[in-house]
């Protein structure tokens, strides 16, 4: 795939800079993007919990949608979580010593929140591990692009916060999130992304005493019947292009009303057709209200004497962003123009 130029996107602190700024700030907002996953709740759910042991006075905002699968992991604790559009929440947190956004850099995952971020912009400090983003989002940037999840870093960070020697020495209620991040962000380990940093995080994190078959169980196995007749409608309509190396699923309102099911059910649907043999690419089209698509593209390591396939580069030319195997963009195209365009973007790129 040809690889398009990325957006200015630079870390200019490490993770040691932002532990020296957090201790001096006293009210501190954490936050992360939108439609918050198990990387994005994870990172931020143990960086507050562990400013909290300093004794910092810590407000969690989660951007909407929230889906309630996660639940459990915040175990009762108050968070700020505003309808979509609502900012008068988010106004309401005035100006803190600190904002800490964990997971993401980029303005269209913080939409809700820009009008309040931006003249916080010298107080933000962004950990990410993403390749691209917008440098105007925080003043203190530390960017891993290495690193398989957002929690890898955060990790990092609370070790050095509270003081102790590693992961295993972290609190129960730090180091839950902090596993449940790693192990969705690589599908419980069994991604291109995961490394041996991440599996001896992951051994550290269940010294510390984390169940992870109960994380397992919460964040994997506890859909709903619709999530199921959600997918049954996503496969009945998949298409295979440039002799099958290419899958393209879509999901219309229509699916979403005849099956009951709702956003959160829709997640993980891109892995089901990476199990095809012939798969390089899969993209799932979701529309999220009429004219409005959003896109998540996934693709698989190359094998021997086979070009790369590298999705960041097909949402970056749409104006979105990602990883190399995992990216998205949202199109303001209606559902089936949407997936004609996707479906030639993708054709091209592994030309």
């Amino acid at each position: 795939m040809n690889v398009q130029k990325q957006t200015r996107w630079s870390a200019n602190a490490t993770l040691a800079d932002a532990a020296a700024r957090l201790r001096e700030a006293g009210r501190i907002v954490v936050t992360t993007h939108a439609k918050p996953d198990g990387d994005a709740i994870g990172s931020s759910l143990s960086c507050a919990r562990a400013l909290r042991l300093l004794g910092k006075d810590v407000t969690v905002l989660y951007l909407a949608p929230w889906f309630e699968r996660f639940d459990p992991f915040l175990r009762g604790e108050d968070v700020v979580r505003p309808a979509e559009g609502d900012g008068a929440p988010i106004a309401a947190l005035g100006e803190p010593d600190a904002v800490l956004i964990c997971d993401t850099g980029s303005w269209a995952q913080l939409r809700d929140a820009r009008e309040w971020l931006t003249p916080l912009h010298d107080r933000a400090i962004v950990i990410d591990h993403h390749p691209t983003g917008d440098e105007e989002v925080a003043a203190t940037r530390v960017i891993d692009p290495l690193a398989a999840a957002a929690c890898e870093m955060a990790c990092e960070l609370c070790v050095d916060l509270l003081g102790v020697a590693s992961a295993r020495d972290l609190p129960l209620e730090v180091a839950e999130p902090l596993y449940l991040g790693l192990a969705t962000d690589t599908g419980f380990f069994r991604y291109s992304n995961t490394t041996g940093r991440t599996m001896r995080l992951a051994a550290d994190l269940l010294e510390a005493g984390v169940d992870q078959s109960l994380v397992l169980r919460i964040s994997e196995q506890s859909d709903r019947p619709a999530r199921l007749r959600l997918i049954a409608r996503a496969l009945s309509g998949i298409e295979f292009l440039d002799e099958g190396r290419i899958a393209v699923m879509s999901l219309s309102h229509e699916d979403f009303a005849q099956s009951g099911a709702d956003m959160d059910d829709a997640g993980g649907l891109t892995d089901l057709a990476q199990s095809v043999a012939s798969v390089r690419a899969v993209a799932v089209l979701t529309e999220i209200e009429p004219g409005v698509t959003k896109v998540s593209m996934r693709s698989k390591p190359p094998a021997p004497g086979e070009q790369d396939a590298d999705v960041s580069s097909v949402a970056r030319a749409l104006g979105g962003g990602g990883h190399v195997r995992a990216a998205g963009v949202r199109l303001e195209e209606p559902l089936d123009a949407a997936r004609a365009r996707i479906g030639k973007a993708l054709t091209d790129a592994l030309k």
